[in-house]
């Protein structure tokens, strides 16, 4: 099925349509709040809870879980080679943007991000459905890892050094200042720009990703253009789970910093800086 990586309601909405005489399965996946699933979801969407794609054991609970414990998950939800997934949330799309990553991780590239999540299908109002969907099982091996979608601490303290690379802080800009710390210590990754995930959303069009291009614009203002390694993150890479999608939509190529701030601000060994 030859669908956009972000996709519309309208356009989903579409295929769901076409999907009964398809050949190529389409599998809808909802990250958003257990209790919002229950009230309304997209037809056939699975729920899938955000913490079956964390690794979720500190400092660092947003690393990438094992092979073993993704292949277990994408066999639950029935994954296939050929299938076409679709992700969204509840919350304009940081946990939805993840599990982009996520399937890149694994070498899955049939994917779509429905843009709005939920907020956005409802407010068109397509049609809806309150019953839990399960989908029938499958024997999926995550045989190995793409880590070009990632980078370790330690790599990106070498790129760092050498000045190889831009890094996106997802994060708030009290979190990126140091202002406010979740974890030891507050701050930011030397060279690091704060461009808040939730500065790509438009609050007054159902939490849809705005322009793009003037996203593009207001990114290469602070120094993000693509032209070097990117690198994003925020306190667990889920916040940057949006960004990893924008960057991708925008033709770059990013590595996500699964460890990100949870990791590298409780490591007393890792340079910080505070500050704008």
């Amino acid at each position: 099925m030859d669908l956009p990586l972000i996709i519309e309601p309208s356009e989903l909405q579409a295929a769901l349509e076409k999907q009964e005489s398809a050949q190529e399965p389409l599998l809808i996946l909802d990250l958003g709040k257990r209790d919002t699933y229950q009230q309304a979801h997209v037809p056939g969407a699975i729920s899938v809870s955000p913490a079956d794609i964390q690794l979720g054991t500190k400092p660092a609970p947003g690393l990438l879980p094992t092979q073993q414990q993704l292949s277990i998950l994408f066999s639950r939800l029935g994954l296939t080679h050929d299938t076409h997934v679709v992700v969204y949330d509840d919350d304009g799309g940081p946990w939805a943007g993840r599990m982009i990553w996520v399937l890149d991780s694994i070498g899955h590239k049939n994917y779509s991000f429905l843009n709005g999540g939920i907020h956005a299908w409802l407010a068109e109002q397509r049609p809806i459905e309150s019953q839990a969907n399960t989908a029938t099982g499958t024997h999926f091996e995550v045989a190995s890892i793409d880590e070009s979608v990632s980078i370790t601490q330690t790599q990106l303290l070498s790129a760092i050094e050498e000045g190889s690379v831009q890094i996106w802080d997802a994060r708030s800009l009290k979190e990126y200042t140091g202002e406010k710390a979740v974890s030891a210590r507050g701050g930011h990754l030397p060279g690091a720009v704060s461009y808040e995930f939730s500065l790509a959303l438009d609050s007054d069009n159902h939490l849809k990703l705005r322009d793009l291009d003037v996203i593009r614009q207001e990114l290469a203002a602070i120094g993000i253009n693509g032209e070097q390694t990117l690198v994003s993150h925020c306190q667990t890479h889920r916040r940057s789970g949006l960004t990893y999608v924008i960057a991708k939509a925008l033709g770059w190529q990013m590595r996500a910093y699964d460890g990100s701030w949870a990791q590298w601000g409780n490591d007393p060994s890792m340079p910080i800086e505070t500050g704008e």
